[in-house]
């Protein structure tokens, strides 16, 4: 009798214990279907119940007389896991002791029969032509950096500093986009005209917008595939099976992007790294920089790191000559000055003389961007009388005012905190100790009457002002792109950003800050207001790259991230400290000072760190990985008769960015 062929089936299952292929016999009724890559339904004995999974492969069955399960049912014929995806999941799972199947969750999207059956439909695409003209125009901004257009061709790993200024779109409605997004349009068009695919990750939808505005008209339309956790499900899943067409695409997209299966991968590009968006929050943790790293193994297409700021990850990379930096052949900055107050001003005054003239000045002719920390009117209130926060007496959270004399409200909870009294001093007023967009917003349209008042927040989203003169409010990120660029930029609030206790708080600030000097025009000025030291110098000189060299330098004795790696394990006192003897077993040669607790936390847990070289990560995440899974398993035996879910299991996360995470 000949043995029936073998399905080899990731589950989707969040259990650790169920992250490996299981071997399941295909009925003859699903001989044809059951093909690699298809969605299907298999039963699960040991819980007596049938999961979805992924046909990862076909083969032979094993030696023996093991009777396997059947398959219970193909989903779908569409194969929407092809085998490279698969294996980057798995590589990409391996690297942060998680499940490839909590990654592949996040990268396929959930089935959606109609805008399958469309794309089953829809006849075989053409590869995309690329215009001469688009070519040739996508030649000329590579040339601004010698060196990158062959990189890209030759399938390199590059950083490149992105030029800080706004640029008029070389096509279409001829609209404004930072020149970043100029400068990765230009790689992808390139990309695309060698027949190949690109991968564009953007941290968010605002980036995304910028990228599509700027490939509007240089590609045809269909060639640009947009892949966001914002589309609606339909229109995401429709995406997604479009990467799968056996022709060279441009997918633009935010963090899960980075594992689109698209034809032909030719380029991978991340922008701004070090935004903290880009950074997955979800189960396993991989960042989109690090799948990017992998993928470009695997597929041996080139990797462009770009960004207003060098992140200290890039540029331990490029110390260690895995990655190669591309400068430009000509180095432009924004006029930056670092504005204190004078001789006679109020030492509280929150905009100094300087930056206030030139404000004024650059109102005549344009529109002028003020950056703050925080959103609302009063983001921080305290009692008028100690000075201490005023806090919330149902949640503790922080209480916050929407306008003068309004009642104040939980920045948690959102109670009215009506009748407040403080109960160190029993005092019932409340001052003001901070100010957010809408009180600058105030405060300024009082000092500029008659000029006109924006106001870009999370509450208030704006994505582009106009050439005419007008005073924009902004918190960091949220910064508008102007018509032309700003005729003056004033960053307030950095010594209160500074003061968060963060281990790359200096990073960030250096980022949000370049990001919006970047919005500004040609020698418009830039003023830093209150802030001194090595990250204010960072900005002042435009050298990002140096200062991300300073930082790990001091980080590197220290054993700091990104100098080591670091992994956070949480659970019961017994699994963290059984894991932790794994991990030393694992790798003796880690020291002493690497693991770190456990220390006991407020919800019966415990908790400890493990810092290793990147040399010791296979054997290290391996372990953890292990142990993991062991403990899974001890507690599913020892929750047997009890509540479903009232267990505490062994959790880990690797790659934290700080240690006080």
């Amino acid at each position: 009798m000949t043995a029936r062929p073998v399905a080899r089936v990731l589950l989707d299952s969040p259990l650790p214990q169920l992250d490996r292929l299981f071997d399941y016999a295909i009925p003859p009724e699903w001989e044809q279907d059951a093909q690699p890559g298809v969605r299907v339904r298999v039963p699960l004995r040991s819980a007596g119940r049938v999961v979805d999974g992924f046909l990862v492969e076909r083969g032979e069955p094993e030696t023996g007389d093991r009777p396997l399960s059947e398959l219970d049912a193909v989903l779908s014929p569409v194969p929407v896991l092809p085998h490279r995806l698969y294996t980057l999941a798995r590589r990409a799972a391996d690297r942060a002791s998680g499940s490839a199947s909590d990654i592949l969750r996040l990268v396929v999207p959930k089935r959606m029969v109609r805008a399958e059956k469309a794309w089953v439909a829809t006849p075989t695409r053409d590869a995309p032509a690329v215009p001469a003209a688009s070519a040739e125009w996508a030649g000329g901004v590579l040339a601004a950096f010698p060196g990158l257009a062959d990189g890209v061709a030759q399938g390199a790993r590059l950083a490149v500093e992105a030029p800080a200024r706004v640029a008029q779109v070389a096509t279409g409605d001829g609209g404004w986009v930072g020149a970043w997004a100029e400068l990765l349009a230009a790689a992808a068009v390139s990309t695309l005209a060698a027949g190949r695919s690109a991968v564009l990750v953007v941290p968010d939808h605002r980036d995304q917008a910028q990228l599509e505005h700027a490939l509007a008209g240089l590609v045809p339309a269909e060639a640009v595939i947009r892949l966001d956790a914002r589309q609606a499900s339909p229109a995401r899943y429709a995406g997604f099976l479009r990467t799968l067409d056996p022709v060279p695409c441009i997918v633009v997209g935010n963090r899960s992007a980075v594992y689109a299966p698209v034809h032909a991968p030719g380029l991978i590009a991340v922008w701004d790294d070090g935004d903290p968006l880009l950074d997955e929050p979800l189960s396993p943790g991989v960042h989109a920089r690090d799948a990017a790293l992998l993928r470009q193994e695997l597929d041996a297409c080139a990797l462009l790191f770009a960004g207003h700021t060098r992140t200290t990850d890039v540029e331990r990379l490029i110390g260690v000559g895995w990655v190669r930096d591309v400068p430009p052949a000509r180095r432009g900055s924004p006029r930056v000055v670092l504005s204190a107050t004078r001789e006679g001003e109020s030492r509280g005054a929150r905009v100094p003389s300087a930056a206030f003239a030139a404000a004024r000045e650059a109102l005549r002719s344009g529109p002028v961007l003020v950056q703050v920390a925080r959103p609302g009117y009063s983001p921080v209130l305290v009692c008028a009388e100690c000075r201490r926060p005023a806090r919330c007496e149902h949640c503790a959270g922080p209480l916050h005012a929407a306008r003068p004399g309004a009642v104040p409200t939980c920045g948690w909870c959102g109670r009215s905190a009506n009748g407040w009294a403080c109960p160190h001093c029993e005092s019932t007023r409340v001052r003001m100790a901070s100010s957010g967009s809408e009180r600058t917003a105030d405060e300024l349209g009082r000092a500029f009457a008659g000029i006109r008042i924006i106001v870009a927040d999370g509450d208030h989203p704006v994505t582009h002002v106009d050439a005419r003169p007008a005073l924009v409010v902004a918190t960091r990120g949220a910064e508008p792109i102007a018509e032309g660029g700003y005729r003056a930029v004033i960053l307030l609030d950095g010594e209160r950003m500074l003061l968060a206790d963060d281990l790359r708080i200096g990073e960030s600030c250096l980022r949000w800050w370049m990001n919006a000097a970047a919005l500004s025009a040609a020698n418009a000025p830039v003023h830093l207001v209150g802030v001194t030291g090595s990250v204010a110098r960072a900005l002042a000189t435009w050298t990002p790259a140096a200062y991300a060299r300073s930082e790990l330098a001091d980080r590197a004795p220290l054993r700091m991230p990104p100098a080591v790696r670091v992994a956070v394990l949480e659970g019961p006192s017994t699994s963290v400290t059984a894991a932790l003897a794994a991990v030393r077993d694992a790798a003796p040669d880690l020291g002493a000072q690497d693991l770190l607790g456990p220390v006991a936390r407020d919800d019966d847990t415990v908790r400890a760190l493990v810092r290793f070289d990147y040399g010791q990560g296979g054997r290290v995440t391996e372990s953890l990985r292990s142990s993991v899974v062991a403990d899974a398993l001890r507690a599913r035996k020892n929750a047997r008769g009890r509540t479903p879910g009232a267990r505490n299991t062994l959790r880990v996360r690797v790659d934290v960015p700080d240690l006080d995470l």
